[in-house]
């Protein structure tokens, strides 16, 4: 049974008030966000908010493996790896005896790197450069210091340490005690000015074994992967984020240190700072210790246009696992007006229990034992909307993909009920108020936006576009892009049947 409208409201004001007793009172999000923009082309975003004594730090650059070329996938990824190992200072128990030893498994490894793939190469002297690089290695771990960042930031009260890369982005986050602003400066300035890709070559491995246990080795892994090679067939986001096998194993530690070199760089770089702490002493700490970083080179716009599809694609996957389908569509990203209608969409068709498909195919029909809907792979480019499903046995999932097109062409052929539309409004507006009263849910939707939309202000006017959405958009928009001819299906199943 819905909620009815005066009890959404109830639940609405409370969230509002959690929101406002967070800091935020007597003034809007949009008076409350400050902004400095440093001379290097760093954008730093503020938010004070004093009931709690700590501050969450997010630190997005706006590269991600969308921007990385044919010689380069998988690079944003191996850096995210890369970055925690450490800096001229970090990591190391001395660097001046360091050098010399990384300077030769450079020379070494680069020099195996470019034999290994050589079909005249040695056999020989292939052996005998993976032996010496192995032997470097191994002298080279005296001088290494594991998880620092990690140590000295849990020692000083942080949580949450972490990064994480999309096709869009790369973000390093932690909240620590507000009294511990200069340290973050100090460590995250000295991580963009003095990185050193120590390891590299063993991390490369690392990843490649990631490689392997998550989408080799996984049916939902392995499924993800083939939908979006296939949904796209010019647009780099194609490519899976951590780079296909053979690009891992052929990344050279020069082609990576060119890209860090080049991106991550103020000119492309967003900090959101948000908690117990004061604009002034922020933007005095920020410039005080980033002010003096080159600005980088912006990361290039990625000029590759995906041509329209003119005709479903179906791809079958053969694997010792239980079936899955997944259907996705291509649809605009923001700010287009027809993305937030498939953020409606979304909530009405796929999101929870309540859900259409949910209800229909999992409840009633009981065809699925799940089913879930996302976007994906992106958000800066024009992306995917997604349909997942597991098929109870003995259910197909030929039966499962048939019934999701009868709810598909209900949406596009029946007004949604204005009870239901408005509860899908309310459920996006309750959703973003209860992941904006964190200070780091807050802080990572300020430099998600600033990147991706241009603007952190996205979050201001979201709701307004939001509400202007009505029933006839939504039944237009099915209709135009929840089409055969713009959709790719990917089934995987065991192999015969």
């Amino acid at each position: 049974m819905l909620k009815t409208y005066a009890v959404y409201c109830h639940l609405l004001a409370l969230v509002v008030v959690l929101l406002l007793a967070s800091g935020v009172s007597g003034q809007t999000l949009e008076e409350k966000v400050r902004e400095h923009t440093l001379a290097n082309g760093l954008k730093l975003l503020v938010v004070e908010r004093t009931d709690s004594p700590t501050f969450a730090a997010y630190i997005t650059i706006g590269v991600g493996s969308v921007h990385e070329t044919n010689h380069s996938r998988g690079v944003a990824h191996l850096l995210e790896h890369m970055l925690f190992k450490g800096t001229k200072t970090l990591g190391t128990t001395d660097f001046v005896k360091e050098k010399p030893l990384l300077e030769e498994i450079e020379r070494v490894g680069s020099e195996l790197d470019s034999l290994k793939n050589r079909k005249d190469a040695d056999p020989q002297k292939l052996l005998e450069l993976r032996q010496e690089l192995e032997q470097l290695q191994g002298q080279h771990k005296q001088y290494v210091v594991k998880d620092e960042f990690s140590r000295i930031y849990a020692e000083n009260g942080g949580v949450g340490y972490n990064a994480f890369t999309s096709k869009d982005q790369t973000t390093y986050l932690i909240s620590l005690p507000a009294n511990k602003l200069e340290l973050w400066a100090a460590i995250e300035a000295d991580r963009m000015k003095n990185p050193v890709l120590r390891e590299f070559y063993t991390e490369r491995e690392v990843i490649k074994e990631e490689r392997r246990r998550s989408y080799e080795s996984s049916p939902r892994g392995l499924i993800y992967e083939n939908l979006m090679a296939n949904a796209f067939t010019v647009h780099p986001y194609r490519n899976p984020i951590i780079g296909w096998q053979s690009d891992i194993d052929n990344l050279t530690l020069a082609e990576t240190r060119e890209f860090l070199q080049k991106y991550y760089a103020p000119v492309n770089t967003v900090i959101a700072l948000v908690g117990d702490l004061s604009f002034e002493k922020a933007v005095a700490m920020v410039e005080g210790y980033f002010g003096d970083i080159p600005p980088g080179t912006p990361v290039p716009e990625v000029v590759e246009v995906e041509p329209q599809q003119r005709g479903e694609k179906r791809i079958g996957i053969s694997f010792d696992a239980e079936p899955q389908l997944s259907i996705a569509y291509h649809k605009p990203t923001l700010p287009s007006r027809d993305d937030y209608i498939f953020d409606l969409i979304d909530v009405i068709i796929g999101d929870g229990r309540t859900s259409r498909l949910y209800k229909s195919i999992v409840t009633e029909k009981q065809l699925a034992t799940s089913i879930s809907t996302y976007g994906a792979p992106g958000s800066r480019y024009d992306n995917l909307w997604v349909i997942n499903a597991v098929p109870r046995h003995p259910h197909t999932a030929a039966e499962v993909e048939a019934a999701v097109y009868q709810e598909l062409e209900r949406l596009a052929s029946e007004p949604v009920a204005p009870r239901e539309l408005e509860k899908a409004r309310n459920r996006l507006r309750t959703d973003r108020l209860r992941y904006l009263h964190g200070n780091g849910g807050l802080a990572r939707m300020l430099t998600n936006y600033q990147t991706l939309a241009g603007d952190w202000r996205y979050l201001t006017t979201y709701d307004a576009a939001v509400a202007k959405i009505s029933a006839e958009d939504i039944m237009q928009t099915a209709e135009k892009y929840l089409v055969q001819a713009n959709r790719t299906v990917a089934v995987l199943a065991k192999e015969g049947n």
